[in-house]
Parts: C-alpha cells; sequence; structure tokens
C-alpha cells in the first residue's frame, strides 16, 4: 500500500500546483463572469459523456474476450476497466493499469496469456489510431498556427509520427528485426555514457525483448484466432476516443465557447500522446501544462485556466474517484494492486 498511497500522492500534488500555476496567470474578472453563467447542463453531459467511455470500453474488452471464446457479461467488463483506472492515474502512461485488468481478466477465468493478448491488443489498437491521425492533425494545426518558423517542427513530427507508425505495423510481421533494431538503439545510447551500465543494460534489453513478444504476440492471437473481436474492438476504439474528446467540446459550450470540432479533437491527440510518454505519475503537470498550450489555439486567456481545470477534473480526478469505489467493491483487499506495482 506504500507504493500506492505514494504515487496517488505524487499525482495528486504536481496536478494541484500546476492547476494553481494555471489558474494564478489567466483567471480574471471575465473568468468570474463566465463561471456565474455556466450552463451546467453542458458540465452534466460532459461527465456522463466520461462514464458512458467506461461502457464503451468495457463493451471492446468483452468483445475481444468473445473474440478468442471466452464469455465476460457487459457489467463485470465495465467494472474491470473502471477499477484499473485508479492505478492508471497515478502511473507514468497508464501503465499500471494493465498489469490490474489482466490479473482480473484471469481471476474470471481467463487464461494468463489470452488476458494478456486482450489488454495489450487494446493498448496497441489505441496507439495506431493516434499516431495514424498525427500527419493530419499536424497538418491542420499548421495551418491554424501558420507560423513559418514552426514549419521543420511539424514536419520532423510528421516524419517521426509515420516513422513510429511504420515500426510499430512492420513488427507485427517482422519482429526479430525490429527487435534487433530496439537492441541496436539502446546499446548505441549505453555506449555514450562514460559509466559501467552492463548490468542496467541487460535488465533493459530483457524488458525490451519482453515488450515487444507480448506486443508481437498479442496482435498474433487477434489476427489469427480472434479476427471478429479484433473487428469489433477497433470500432469500440474509434467510439471511445470519440466519446473522451467530446467531453472538452461539452465542457466549452458549457462555458459559451464555440470552437471548431477539428481542431479540439486535433489538439487532443497531441496532447494523448505527449501524455502517453509522460515520465511522471499520471501525467500529472505534463497534462495541465500541455493542455494549457494547445487549448490555448481555441480558448480565450480569461477561459483557459477555468477550462484545463474542467477537463482535468473530468478525466483524470474522477477517474480515481470512480477506479478508487469500484476497486475496493471488486478487489476487496488492495494489497493485491500494491504487489501488481511490485511494492
Amino acid at each position: 500500500m506504500s507504493k500506492l498511497k505514494k504515487l496517488l500522492n505524487t499525482s495528486l500534488l504536481i496536478s494541484t500546483l500546476s492547476i494553481v500555476v494555471v489558474l494564478i496567470f489567466t483567471v480574471d474578472s471575465t473568468t468570474i463572469a463566465v463561471i456565474m453563467e455556466v450552463k451546467h447542463e453542458y458540465i452534466i453531459a460532459a461527465a456522463a459523456l466520461h462514464a458512458f467511455s467506461y461502457l464503451i470500453w468495457g463493451l471492446r474488452t468483452k468483445f475481444m474476450c468473445q473474440g478468442l471464446g471466452y464469455h465476460i457479461t457487459t457489467l463485470k467488463a465495465a467494472e474491470i476497466v473502471t477499477s484499473s483506472t485508479l492505478v492508471a492515474s497515478i502511473t507514468p502512461a497508464s501503465a499500471g493499469g494493465e498489469p490490474v485488468r489482466i490479473h482480473l481478466l484471469h481471476k474470471n477465468k481467463i487464461p494468463i496469456g489470452h488476458a494478456t493478448a486482450v489488454v495489450i491488443g487494446e493498448r496497441v489498437m489505441d496507439a495506431i489510431l493516434l499516431l495514424s491521425l498525427v500527419p493530419f492533425v499536424l497538418f491542420i494545426f499548421h495551418d491554424v498556427l501558420s507560423n513559418d518558423r514552426l514549419d521543420a517542427i511539424f514536419m520532423l513530427a510528421e516524419a517521426l509520427a509515420i516513422l513510429a507508425f511504420g515500426l510499430m505495423t512492420y513488427g507485427m510481421w517482422k519482429p526479430l528485426q525490429i527487435k534487433r533494431l530496439l537492441h541496436f538503439i539502446v546499446n548505441r545510447i549505453a555506449h555514450m555514457s562514460s559509466k559501467n551500465t552492463d548490468v542496467a543494460l541487460s535488465k533493459i534489453l530483457a524488458r525490451v525483448d519482453s515488450e515487444f513478444d507480448n506486443f508481437h504476440n498479442s496482435i498474433w492471437i487477434f489476427l489469427t484466432q480472434g479476427k471478429k473481436g479484433l473487428l469489433y474492438g477497433i470500432v469500440c476504439t474509434i467510439l471511445f476516443w470519440i466519446v473522451e474528446y467530446s467531453i472538452l467540446l461539452a465542457i466549452l459550450l458549457g462555458l459559451d465557447q464555440n470552437p471548431s470540432i477539428i481542431i479540439v479533437f486535433a489538439a487532443q491527440v497531441l496532447l494523448s500522446i505527449i501524455m502517453a510518454m509522460a515520465a511522471t505519475p499520471g501525467a500529472s503537470g505534463v497534462a495541465e501544462l500541455g493542455a494549457t498550450t494547445l487549448f490555448s489555439v481555441f480558448v480565450i486567456p480569461s477561459l483557459l485556466g477555468i477550462t484545463v481545470v474542467a477537463w482535468r477534473a473530468l478525466t483524470f480526478y474522477m477517474n480515481i474517484l470512480v477506479g478508487s469505489f469500484v476497486s475496493a467493491k471488486i478487489l476487496k483487499d488492495t494489497d493485491q494492486i500494491s504487489k501488481l506495482l511490485g511494492d
């Protein structure tokens, strides 16, 4: 429990401090006036959208399990994914949520290998969808910002996104070549250091092999055994992100703002990728400051801080609250989470 509490406290502290900083520089008399006239029905709708995303996520898990021949009810699948949001919200890249979901699926009589395939498969589908959108998103932002100094940055980012997407796709069919490439990159980085890193390097390479084997095996299982589950999973993945990105749109409508839906969605695609690479627990700090920067493209300065606060409250703090409640209900003993985190 000590590690879980430490991660939770660290995540909340960083997030709170970041929000305070954002509010200090953005709140003015206009902010107060808009808050007094906020359209509460839209804020309620935003919360309902996030709750609905839990159901869609649960359906994705259910369909993918069924694709491999295992039956799980929609309610149970929704409970499993919702319970993992607590740990996912306080670990870097939401990585802690995956062991929890694998553990709970295994407890529901799904073999550990297939449970891993379902969870990793979901993660891969998210990554493929978001990475495939990056070139289009950067093109949209390039037109909106129209700053010549950013041209090189946008071009480089697009090239890197296409490269990452290509390597991920190629790795599904030729895992050995990609593993060799990853080994080469890790070794080159290690040799740039003057310190003796042999022990650490061996652990890193072992982790690289393990993660990539999980990635390849998970995708291959669905391509060979669970094609129907994969198809439904893809549909649910698209719906999930549409619903999640609509939360910010509802918040802005509640604040009497009418931004472009395309720009709102594009900003959140970039933010999702940035948060996925963040090293802080729950992407705290990175999420708030990243949102402040990207949302400033379509939100007026006086409403920027309160928009970030409302968005973070529904997509982060709500996960912690709901995840805590459901975890207490179905896990009963929170020491199980600590064991999964390696405490």
